[in-house]
Parts: structure tokens; sequence; C-alpha cells
């Protein structure tokens, strides 16, 4: 099935074709929550800047670029048209080793707690993405864990090896945020596709909009209130 969502809000209304579903099919505005909270995660006990800067990479590379390249290709479903499979595939496939390069070089360091984290966000990322084991995995429990609940874990444990009591709680907000999320970009998608009433869009393109900046403006004060505590 193939879809046109280079009409959506997060992709840009200028330049080519071409450059509009390269920054597209980042899905900038949500992979930036995922990143926010990977920033939770580590913020959540003792941190420092290096890993937390390495665990922000980290994500980026694996969920923003690796993750949805190969959802682009992978899936049933073609949400940017027919783009040169080998070509995305191979992107997809670089950016992952790359993250998972960052991951394995921080377990063997003194955090070996991201190994059975890589290892569940890795088998999220192929099972979800490319629609394996007949899509048994393609659902919302598979997105909430991939992109709330894990990214709380490594950031907690790139930075301490071990998952604070303050990051399993924060699990429970990005879990909540997340879940609206899903189900209003869903709507979202489905009254663009359909062209239906033009409020009801704007509405819900307010409400992503106001999850995704609000989370991130939120990771910005919590980092900088841990950052300069007086």
């Amino acid at each position: 099935m193939q879809q046109d969502r280079t009409s959506e809000w997060f992709v840009p209304k200028f330049g080519s074709r071409n450059f509009r579903i390269s920054i597209g099919i980042l899905f900038l505005p949500y992979t930036s929550i995922i990143i926010s909270f990977t920033v939770w995660g580590s913020l959540s006990g003792p941190f420092s800047l290096e890993r937390l800067g390495a665990i922000c990479l980290l994500y980026f590379l694996a969920l923003g670029i690796s993750a949805h390249c190969l959802d682009a290709v992978g899936g049933k479903t073609k949400p940017w048209g027919i783009l040169p499979r080998k070509k995305v595939g191979t992107i997809g496939l670089i950016a992952l080793g790359l993250a998972c390069s960052i991951g394995l070089y921080y377990a063997f360091l003194d955090s070996p707690l991201l190994i059975p984290i890589g290892i569940a966000e890795v088998f999220l990322l192929f099972a979800y993405n490319l629609e394996l084991f007949g899509g048994k995995f393609h659902n919302n429990t598979s997105v909430l864990i991939s992109w709330a609940i894990l990214p709380i874990f490594a950031g907690s444990a790139i930075q301490t090896n071990s998952i604070s009591l303050e990051a399993i709680l924060l699990c429970i907000l990005a879990t909540f945020l997340t879940y609206i999320l899903i189900i209003t970009s869903r709507k979202y998608k489905e009254l663009k596709q359909s062209l239906a009433d033009s409020s009801l869009t704007c509405k819900k393109e307010l409400i992503l909009k106001t999850i995704s900046f609000g989370t991130v403006t939120g990771t910005i004060i919590f980092f900088l209130l841990r950052i300069f505590p007086n």
C-alpha cells in the first residue's frame, strides 16, 4: 500500500521533493521525543555529559535514521512512495551499525546492562519496521517499549549500569505521552489521507506539536536544572 506523507506538518514545505522526503523520513519531532527520553534516563541519577551525548547520538542513529529507513522500504505500507530500496536500506544498516558500536563500547567499558537493552531494541527495530513474524510485533506495545521504556533504561544504564527508581517512574510519564502520540498521530494521518474536516485535522496537529515541543522544552529545562542546581 503506497501512501504520501509529504504534506504532514513535520515535513519541510520548501526544497525539492527528494529533500523534503529526506528530512520527513526522519520524523524529527518524534525522534526528538525519543532522544528526550534517553536524556531523562541519563539525568535520573549521577551523569556525565560525554555519556549523555553518546546515548543521544546512539538513539538518533538507531531509531531516528535506521528504524525509519527500514520502515520506509521494508514495511507493507510505503509512507514515502517508492524509494530506492537498496540505497535506503543500506543507510539504515550503516546507521544501526554505528549505533551498536557506540553501545558496545560503553557496554564493554563498564555498562554491560546496555547489552540486553540493545538486543531488545534491535529485535524490535527489525520485527516492528519490517513486520517480521507475520506482523506480530507491529503494534502499540512494541512502540511503547522501544520508544518510551527502553530509551530511559538505556539512558540510566549508560551512566550507572543500573535502572534507578527515578528512571522507572519517568517511564510511566514517557509511556503515557507516547501512547497519546501514537493514537493522535494515527488519527491525524488518516485525516490527512482522507482529506477530511480540516478543523479536526488542525486539532490533531496541534496536539502532536504540543507533545513534541512540550517534551523537548521540558527536557531542556530538566537538563538545565541538573547542570545548574542552584
